[in-house]
C-alpha cells in the first residue's frame, strides 16, 4: 500500500489543484539553477517524493501505531523527556527520510519546497499514525520559528540540528490559569543586566515539551496586563550542560498516547527576547495559520485511515450471505464517508495553495522588510483567503474526524470496540484535535467575528453577490444545472443567515439608523450562540464552490459535487430550523 501511489484522488489533486504557476515562479526563479528543465519536472520530483513517504507511511509507520498507542511516547527522567524504542524509531526513519527539513531553507540544510509538501506529507504520517505525526511536525515548527523570530547566530546554530533530527522544541502558550484567554498569561520575565532574561512560571498541555527547544510567551515584569503585554522568548532547555528548565509531567491522556504533553516548570530560566516587547501575540498569530493548518492536515490523514479500515473490513465481512458493504445502509454509509472524505481533501488542498504564497511572501516581508508592487498584491490576496479559511478547515476537519471515527466503530459492530483494531484508537485520538491550536468553539467565534466585520464593511457589495445568487437570476444567466444548484443553495443560506443578523442585531426605533446601535455587544451576544451553525454553513459552501470550480478543470468532478450537495443540503436545513427555533432574548 502507498498513500500517494495508490491514490488516484490525490494524484489528480497534486496535478490539477494547486496553482503551481504562482507557486512554483517564487520558490524557482530559474529552474535550471536546481537541475530541473521545467516546471513539470519540479512537480514530477515532488510526486517521487510524495510516493517515497506514502510507502513509507503506510507501512512503518502504519503497522508501528499499535504499539506506539501502547507503549507510549515514553517517559520523564530528571526533568527531561526519554523517547520510548518505538517513538525512537519513528524519529530514526524520518532522519534517513529527510522528513525534517522538507521545507526549511537550503543554507540550513533543508530542501526548501514548497510549504505545501510538508502539509501533505504531514496527511501522510498522520493517516499512519497521529502520534508520530504529532511528534514530527514540532521538528520543522520549531524550526520555522526559529527561522522567523531569531537572530542569525541562533538559526544557524539550531535549524540545521532540527533538520538533522537532533534536536526539536515546543511553543509554549498554555498555563493552569490560561487557556483561550491568552491574556491572562502570568508567566514573568525579568531582565537581567547582560540583555537576558529570566523566566518563572509553568506551562501546560505543552506537546514536545521536552525536544530541547522552546518558543515561550511571558510578560515582562511591569508590561501591561491583557494581550498587549506579552513578549515572546526563545530557551534552551540546556545550557552548558545545565537543564534551564524542567519536564515535571507527561500527561496521562485519552488519546495521542503515543505523544509527549508535558507541564513545563520555568525557575530562574535563561530566555533571550525575540522580536520588540510587548509585541508577543501579534508575534504568535504568524504562527497561528501554520497550527491550525497542521491540525486539519493531522484530522484528514486520520479521517482516511478510519474510512480505509472501514471499508476493507465491510467487504471481508460477511453477514446474511454477503458481505456487508454491500448490504443498502451500510453501502451508503460508506459512500457518504468518503464523499466527504473527499470534499475536504478538495477544500484542504486548494487552501494549501493559498497559505504556501502566504507564507512564502510573508516570510520574505519579514526578513527583507518590503515586497515589491505585484508580491504585495499576492500576499494581500492570499492573506486574505487565509483568514477566512483557517478557521473553517480546522472547525470543520477535526469535527468531521471525530464524527467519521465514531462511524468506523459502528461499521465494525462489536468488533470496533476492541483494542485489536484501530478505529478505537484513531476515535480516542480525534478528541485532541478539536481542543488544541484553538478548540472548535474558538474557530467558530472567529468565523463568526469575520463574517459580522465582512457585513458592516461590504454590505453593499454583499447584497449584490446575493440578489446575483437569486434562483429566478441564475435560471436566466446559467446554463449549467450544477450552477443554478450551488446558487440556489448560495442564496438559501445567506438569506437566512441575514434575516438571523438582522432578527437579532436590529435595533429598536430611531436607533437602528445608526450603525454603532447595530454593533451593541448584547445584541452579538445573541448571534453568538449561532456561532457553530455559522462556521458549518460557511465550511459546506466554501467547500462546494470549490467543488464548482473543479468540474471547469474536469467534468469527471460534477460526480462528487452532487454527492456532496445531497450530503450537506439536510445539514443546512437543519441549521436553518435551529436559526428560526431559537429566537432572540
Amino acid at each position: 500500500m502507498n498513500y500517494y501511489a495508490d491514490e488516484s484522488e490525490w494524484k489528480w489533486l497534486f496535478n490539477n489543484a494547486i496553482d503551481w504557476d504562482t507557486i512554483l515562479p517564487l520558490y524557482y526563479p530559474d529552474p535550471s539553477q536546481k537541475d530541473f528543465q521545467s516546471n513539470k519536472e519540479i512537480i514530477e520530483f515532488f510526486e517521487d517524493l510524495l510516493s517515497h513517504t506514502g510507502k513509507w507511511a503506510a507501512t512503518k509507520i502504519w503497522e508501528r501505531s499499535s504499539r506506539l498507542d501502547i507503549e507510549g511516547a515514553g517517559e520523564i527522567k530528571a526533568g527531561k523527556t526519554i523517547p520510548s524504542s518505538t517513538l525512537s524509531e519513528f524519529y530514526k526513519e524520518a532522519q534517513e527520510l529527510g522528513a525534517f527539513g522538507l521545507n526549511l531553507p537550503e543554507e540550513y540544510g533543508g530542501l526548501n519546497a514548497p510549504t505545501l509538501l510538508h502539509f501533505i506529507l504531514g496527511a501522510q504520517i498522520a493517516r499512519g499514525c497521529p502520534s508520530s505525526c504529532l511528534q514530527w511536525c514540532f521538528f520543522t515548527a520549531t524550526a520555522e520559528m526559529i527561522n522567523y523570530l531569531c537572530p542569525a547566530q541562533i538559526c544557524e546554530k539550531y535549524i540545521p540540528q532540527i533538520v538533522a533530527g537532533k534536536i526539536s522544541g515546543c511553543m509554549c502558550i498554555t498555563e493552569p490559569g490560561c487557556g483561550s484567554d491568552v491574556g491572562q498569561i502570568i508567566t514573568s520575565a525579568i531582565l537581567q543586566p547582560d540583555g537576558t532574561y529570566l523566566l518563572k512560571g509553568n506551562k501546560i498541555f505543552i506537546t514536545n515539551g521536552g525536544g530541547g527547544l522552546a518558543i515561550v510567551l511571558a510578560r515582562i515584569k511591569g508590561a501591561a496586563e491583557g494581550l498587549s503585554g506579552l513578549s515572546i522568548f526563545f530557551v534552551e532547555q540546556e545550557i552548558d550542560g545545565k537543564q534551564n528548565y524542567y519536564i515535571a509531567k507527561n500527561e496521562n491522556k485519552m488519546g495521542l498516547r503515543g505523544s509527549f504533553t508535558c507541564n513545563i516548570v520555568f525557575e530562574n530560566t535563561k530566555a533571550y527576547l525575540v522580536g520588540e516587547e510587548n509585541n508577543g501575540f501579534k508575534l504568535m498569530l504568524n504562527f497561528m495559520n501554520e497550527g491550525r493548518m497542521g491540525v486539519a492536515s493531522q484530522s484528514l490523514g486520520a479521517i482516511e485511515a478510519c474510512i480505509a479500515y472501514a471499508k476493507k473490513y465491510a467487504n471481508e465481512r460477511m453477514q446474511f450471505g454477503k458481505p456487508i458493504a454491500q448490504l443498502p445502509l451500510l453501502k451508503r454509509i460508506i459512500e457518504d464517508m468518503e464523499t466527504e472524505r473527499d470534499a475536504i481533501r478538495v477544500l484542504f488542498v486548494d487552501t494549501l495553495t493559498y497559505f504556501d504564497i502566504y507564507q512564502y511572501l510573508n516570510l520574505k516581508k519579514h526578513k527583507q522588510g518590503r515586497l515589491e508592487a505585484k508580491e504585495q498584491s499576492l500576499y494581500k490576496s492570499a492573506k486574505t483567503q487565509m483568514r477566512k479559511r483557517t478557521p473553517l478547515i480546522k472547525f470543520y476537519t477535526t469535527e468531521a474526524y471525530t464524527s467519521i471515527s465514531k462511524i468506523a466503530i459502528q461499521v465494525l459492530g462489536g468488533h470496533g470496540f476492541m483494542k485489536d483494531h484501530p478505529v478505537e484508537r484513531l476515535h480516542r485520538d480525534s478528541f485532541g484535535p478539536l481542543l488544541y491550536e484553538g478548540t472548535a468553539q474558538i474557530q467558530a467565534l472567529m468565523a463568526l467575528k469575520d463574517t459580522i466585520k465582512y457585513l458592516f464593511t461590504y454590505f453593499p457589495q454583499f447584497i449584490f453577490h446575493l440578489v446575483a445568487a437569486h434562483p429566478l437570476i441564475s435560471m436566466l444567466l446559467l446554463r449549467k444545472n450544477y450552477q443554478r444548484s450551488f446558487y440556489t443553495v448560495y442564496y438559501r443560506s445567506y438569506s437566512r443567515m441575514l434575516s438571523l443578523f438582522i432578527k437579532s442585531l436590529r435595533p429598536r426605533g430611531l436607533k437602528m439608523l445608526s450603525r454603532r446601535n447595530w454593533q451593541q455587544q448584547k445584541n452579538i451576544e445573541d448571534i453568538m450562540i449561532h456561532a457553530e451553525g455559522i462556521c458549518q454553513m460557511l465550511s459546506y459552501l466554501e467547500t462546494l464552490e470549490i467543488l464548482k470550480q473543479h468540474i471547469q478543470k474536469s467534468p469527471a468532478r460534477e460526480s462528487l459535487f452532487w454527492n456532496y450537495l445531497i450530503l450537506v443540503k439536510p445539514r443546512l436545513e437543519m441549521i436553518y430550523c435551529d436559526w428560526k427555533i431559537r429566537k432572540p432574548s
